[in-house]
Order: structure tokens, then C-alpha cells, then sequence
């Protein structure tokens, strides 16, 4: 029996491909080892069964954006570090080749506000962050908030005219009652403590907020502490 070797190099015994073709096809979970995909192009293999799969291509993994349900008051470096095969949302799987790879490089973009759970966006896509970096101030968030207390007579709809508290002129705001204890909010660029500034000249106090959009993209039924991943037909 021969010394175990790595499957890159295995790989390129079987089919006379380069090095990095080899760690292409297998990092792009392309290659089986005994019938179970293995995207590590170090792993160590003996006598098992190699083989590519149909449509195989020795080709770059495409930069992916991850939508994630946060929870609220959880880091964002915890939140993203239960971001894996496990997690991806039930009802998002069809049609889709979760990888490895997908889940390196990724970076936090237009964080919550501290103390919001809902629509967190990770990406390894430039072109995205290129986007938000330069819209950002410009785009539509939405928050469902959760309140207490009564609201004063016609306070809704100053707030879209746009409202002083303290002396300092708040961001316009459009809201709306979904059920009796819950806001919806829609603002552009949201700063930390601004949503309950708002809600406190209505005369109301926030319990809990969850972003639920970003731009032109929403987070979907996702439950908490799932993700899915941005499709090619959504645009922030």
C-alpha cells in the first residue's frame, strides 16, 4: 500500500492538470473522495476513489453576500462565526452549492444598530461593498420596532415632516402601525440611538428593533441566527 499523499496531488496524477487547476476543481467542491465532496486540497488520500463531477470546472469560486437573521445583542464577530453549512436557512437550500470558501473573506457591511437583531450583510463581492460604500447614507432602511406606551395624537406623521428633540433636528422618518405594539420604520442612514429618539417625541419607548430591509434588498423569512445567500436578481 503506497503513503497517503495530498488529493491536489492525486488529482493531478489522474487527469495531468496543473497544480492550481487541481486546487481549483477541489476548492470548488468539484472533487469526490469515495463519493463525499472534499473542498481541503491537502487532504490525505490513500487507496480511496477519486473522482470529478459532472461539469466539473477549474475555475475561481464567484464572490458570494450573505444575509444573515442576527440576534439582537449578539457581536458581530460571534454572529458571523455561526455563519456555516449548518446554519443556511431550510427554506433557501434549493439550487444552491454551499462551499467552504464562501465563508472566508467575509467582511461586515452597514452593520445594525447596537441592540437590533435582523438583516445583517456580509460580503466577498468588491463590487457590493463599492455599492454600499457609496449609497449608503442615500438608502432606505427598514426596522420593525417594538414599543410601549401611547402614541400622541397625529406624532406619525410629523415624524415623515420631520421633528426637533432637544433642540436637534432628527432624520425624516416614515411610520406606520403594523399591530399595536409594533412600528414600522422606514429612514436613510440610520445613527445609533436615533430610532428611539424619534419614537420618544411620538411619546413612545422602544422595547426591541429589527432591521428587516437595506436598499432594495429584505431579509426574507429567515429565522434568527440563519442565512441565506444574496441572489443574482436582488440589488441594494
Amino acid at each position: 500500500m503506497s503513503d497517503p499523499i495530498r488529493l491536489s496531488k492525486r488529482l493531478i496524477e489522474q487527469l495531468g492538470c496543473s497544480r492550481r487547476e487541481a486546487e481549483l476543481y477541489i476548492e470548488g467542491g468539484w472533487v469526490t473522495v469515495d463519493g463525499e465532496v472534499v473542498e481541503q486540497p491537502q487532504f490525505k488520500v490513500g487507496e480511496q476513489r477519486v473522482e470529478l463531477l459532472p461539469g466539473a470546472r477549474a475555475e475561481a469560486l464567484e464572490p458570494v453576500t450573505l444575509l444573515l437573521h442576527q440576534l439582537a445583542g449578539q457581536a458581530t464577530a460571534t454572529a458571523q462565526a455561526g455563519i456555516g453549512m449548518a446554519s443556511l436557512s431550510e427554506t433557501h437550500r434549493e439550487g444552491v452549492r454551499p462551499l467552504h470558501g464562501h465563508f472566508t473573506r467575509q467582511a461586515c457591511i452597514a452593520p445594525l444598530l447596537p441592540g437590533a437583531s435582523g438583516l445583517q450583510v456580509f460580503t466577498q463581492d468588491w463590487r457590493v461593498t463599492r455599492k454600499l460604500d457609496a449609497d449608503l447614507r442615500r438608502m432606505e432602511q427598514e426596522y420593525i420596532v417594538q414599543v410601549s406606551g401611547e402614541a400622541k395624537p397625529g406624532a406619525l406623521e410629523r415624524l415623515a415632516r420631520g421633528v426637533e428633540r432637544k433642540g436637534v433636528e432628527l432624520p425624516k422618518a416614515k411610520a406606520s402601525w403594523q399591530n399595536e405594539q409594533h412600528l414600522r420604520m422606514v429612514l436613510k442612514n440610520p445613527q445609533p440611538g436615533v430610532i428611539e429618539a424619534l419614537c420618544e417625541t411620538a411619546g413612545l419607548k422602544v422595547l426591541g428593533m429589527r432591521r428587516i430591509r437595506l436598499g432594495g434588498v429584505s431579509m426574507g423569512k429567515l429565522a434568527q441566527g440563519q442565512w441565506r445567500y444574496l441572489v443574482g436578481s436582488e440589488r441594494f
